[in-house]
């Protein structure tokens, strides 16, 4: 066996390192985290100095038993999981594992090795210069989960209690829900506000260009000055027959200077807008570019640690980035020293540095065979940000021009015209929600007092926008600068959001659900502290605080314990009624009892508060005064429970048939009856299997005689047994690279058949 053994998270990256440090060590990885909060209500103890319960994670423990086996044959121990705060906790954990097992022999060495990029000289390094675990990280680290578990484990069976079963609050979720919920709420109170802009077209030569009033009768305008159509059409009839000359001509010289590399905040945020990934989709993409890739017998890691606040870049990268700059590129294109950029993030973690390539030298298109098509378009944009980075601004010549018309108006046109591309000839950072420049239009040359020809003087109405809805990109973007949580969690809290359908998308843009409001409002009514965005800031800050050693954990868990606690029992108290009823000023048309907006298992609605006792129920956006709409009955059927009439009723995955004596009677069924197949069931051989659709309208085919028999298959069945292993049923199995074929549903047997080849390549 090795004397030397090195431990760390992902396989893959223990395949990347093995080619590296040779036979004289063995690599094993953790999977992740070894050990978690055991997921149970005391976990924490808040009255012994927030003392943590520990368990072995069930599907790590065999990583675990390895590790340990390996331990007991090795002389030097390296423990090399990722370089951030969670890495730390997690190699302190596999220490106390070990501790727990007495494999702590003093005769052994047991150090903390750190390592930003997986390249050879970086992993050698860091082995030549281990250093003991920060136990200053791993408090900062404790003290985060603390804080989670507490809050989870306290809010949200508050949640279930008040609102509905399987609901979450979290400390840095909650939060960055009330963000797209205030938006919401803006959106909705918004009330457009109408204004004109007057505009001239003119020409010279062969050129057309446009010009905007922008001062009427001495007067310089601003957006409201010309309100409506009656007044812009005064200004329009005054400018009648009036000539245009050029009163002033203004250039300027203007650059533009390059956007800092990838954080991983600025690296997500980029990923959605310029590739359409997912914020989660960008992290694991980037996880597999640095943990290594295959370059054709050589593996590689081809980004730096992609878990960082910081914008620095290593002396080293900073020459092989300039070199390459200068070998490829004209001179005008190198600065004269190397660009230094700033960490603006108060809350930067560790000194890492930015994401990048680990060697510029290996560009896009050389490793582009060896990568898939995301891994291959996030490696570009992240080589082309570094590059970009180092080269000189753009630069610009612009102009402006003031035209009078007639003696009370002067317009207004502008224009740039790009003299030298400088890091745009490479890479240009997009932007959220930013409208159209008009700054981009190009200008004839025109000449001070030069008459103009007048082509058209128009008005044209506007209308004030609301203020967008979230994309993922600019919500990672108000999150870090609010200072809610961290940016390598940001992705995780966006899933969150969406698994637990607080939220909705529409055009990649974030809407709350009617549970996310409700959620929501119970937050930030009762526990307004906690989803307060300074207070969510100034608990990050002490985090920081904790890894740098300039405050200790405990007494941060105990000020917020006691603050916490203290609120969450005094809202037990709450109804449920309180929490998800919303009175209304009118009374039910049914019984004169007073409505109030309630939230069902479909979303909200209007219905009366004497329910079960009443009845009486409307859609939210449903005209009070209408009359009420009478249900729909289907036709010669009874309920086959209690013999009521049956109606067609709207769900929340459409139209269904349900009992008329709801909610006494729950019968419910499919307004279409399933499509049988007539295949008989495999499993029972009772029923036969039909077609359903999924709450996702996706198709499956499922046994008739469910819930007795649950047997259920994605694919269309044939009543063709498996010349393999005789199960009664095929399937028929069509995908683009395979054609169509039938199938063995049983995943040990495997079996299949192409019955028609896939349609050849355009």
């Amino acid at each position: 066996m090795p004397a030397n053994l090195l431990i760390v998270e992902s396989p893959s990256k223990a395949k990347t390192l093995q080619k590296y440090l040779g036979k004289d060590f063995q690599i094993l990885a953790s999977y992740g985290h070894v050990r978690g909060l055991v997921r149970k209500d005391g976990s924490v103890d808040t009255e012994h100095d927030f003392k943590m319960k520990y368990q072995v994670i069930d599907k790590n423990k065999k990583h675990v038993d390895a590790i340990c086996a390996a331990v007991k044959e090795a002389d030097n121990v390296y423990l090399a999981s990722d370089p951030d705060r969670e890495g730390e906790a997690i190699s302190w954990h596999i220490m106390e594992i070990l501790k727990g097992k007495k494999l702590l022999d003093p005769a052994k060495t047991f150090k903390r090795v750190v390592f930003h990029e997986i390249t050879e000289s970086a992993v050698k390094a860091a082995i030549e210069h281990p250093r003991d675990i920060d136990s200053n990280l791993v408090n900062a680290q404790q003290a985060r989960s603390a804080l989670d578990y507490l809050v989870g484990f306290n809010l949200s069976p508050l949640l279930w209690r008040k609102v509905r079963s399987g609901l979450s609050a979290g400390r840095v979720q909650s939060p960055a829900l009330r963000l797209i919920c205030e938006r919401e709420i803006e959106i909705r109170a918004f009330t457009a506000q109408e204004y004109w802009s007057i505009h001239l077209d003119s020409h010279k030569g062969r050129t057309k260009f446009g010009a905007r009033l922008s001062q009427w009768q001495g007067k310089k305008l601003d957006q409201f000055d010309i309100p409506d159509e009656a007044t812009q059409a005064d200004i329009l009839k005054s400018l009648d027959g009036a000539e245009a000359r050029v009163a002033k001509v203004e250039k300027k010289k203007k650059s533009r200077s390059p956007a800092a590399p990838f954080t991983t905040s600025t690296l997500q945020q980029e990923g959605v807008r310029k590739l359409g990934m997912t914020t989660d989709r960008v992290m694991r993409t980037a996880q597999q570019l640095y943990e290594g890739i295959n370059l054709g017998g050589e593996t590689v890691g081809l980004i730096t640690y992609m878990r960082t606040d910081a914008v620095a870049l290593s002396n080293e990268a900073l020459e092989d980035i300039r070199g390459y700059i200068g070998d490829n590129f004209d001179k005008d294109y190198l600065p004269k020293d190397a660009i230094v950029y700033k960490n603006k993030s108060k809350n930067a973690q560790e000194a890492h540095e930015a994401v990048r390539p680990t060697s510029i030298a290996r560009t896009p298109d050389s490793v582009k065979a060896f990568l898939s098509a995301d891994q291959f378009k996030l490696y570009q944009m992240i080589w082309k940000r570094t590059l970009a980075c180092q080269m000189t601004p753009a630069k610009f010549d612009t102009v402006g021009v003031d035209i009078e018309v007639g003696a009370q108006a002067v317009f207004r046109a502008s224009g740039q015209t790009l003299v030298f591309p400088g890091f745009i000839a490479v890479y240009q950072e997009d932007q959220d929600d930013v409208e159209d420049d008009e700054d981009e239009a190009r200008l004839p040359a025109l000449e001070e007092d030069e008459a103009l020809p007048v082509d058209k003087v128009f008005g044209e109405q506007h209308f004030t926008q609301p203020p967008p809805r979230y994309s993922e990109a600019s919500l990672v973007k108000a999150l870090e600068e609010f200072g809610i949580g961290r940016p390598s969690t940001y992705a995780s809290i966006i899933k969150t959001l969406k698994d637990r359908e607080y939220v909705d998308l529409d055009k990649k843009r974030f809407i709350p659900t009617d549970t996310g409001e409700v959620v929501n409002k119970f937050l930030t009514d009762h526990f307004t502290q906690y989803v307060d965005y300074n207070f969510t800031a100034k608990l990050e800050d002490q985090l920081d605080e904790i890894s740098n050693g300039s405050r200790e954990w405990v007494p941060v868990l105990d000020d917020f314990w006691k603050r916490f606690h203290s609120t969450v029992e005094e809202k037990q108290s709450l109804s449920r009624k309180e929490v998800t009823q919303e009175e209304l000023e009118e009374d039910c048309p049914k019984c004169g009892n007073k409505l109030a907006i309630r939230l069902g298992k479909r979303g909200r609605f209007i219905g009366c508060t004497t329910y079960p006792e009443c009845d009486y129920t409307r859609n939210l956006g449903d005209d009070a005064d209408a009359a009420p709409v009478e249900p729909e009955v289907v036709p010669d059927r009874t309920c086959p429970k209690c013999d009521s009439p049956l109606h067609i009723k709207m769900g929340r995955y459409g139209k269904f048939i349900g009992c008329s004596a709801y909610p006494k009677c729950k019968h419910i069924e499919p307004l279409e009856p399933p499509k049988d197949t007539g295949v008989e069931c495999p499993s029972c051989h009772k029923g036969t299997l039909k077609e359903k659709k999924s709450r996702y309208g996706k198709l499956f085919y499922s046994c008739s005689t469910y819930p007795d028999c649950t047997y259920a298959t994605w694919d269309p069945p044939i009543a063709e047994a498996c010349p393999q292993c005789q199960w009664p049923v095929l399937t028929i199995k069509t995908t683009k690279r395979r054609g169509v074929e039938k199938k063995c549903p049983q995943k040990e047997c495997g079996w299949s058949e192409v019955i028609e080849p896939p349609a050849p390549k355009e």
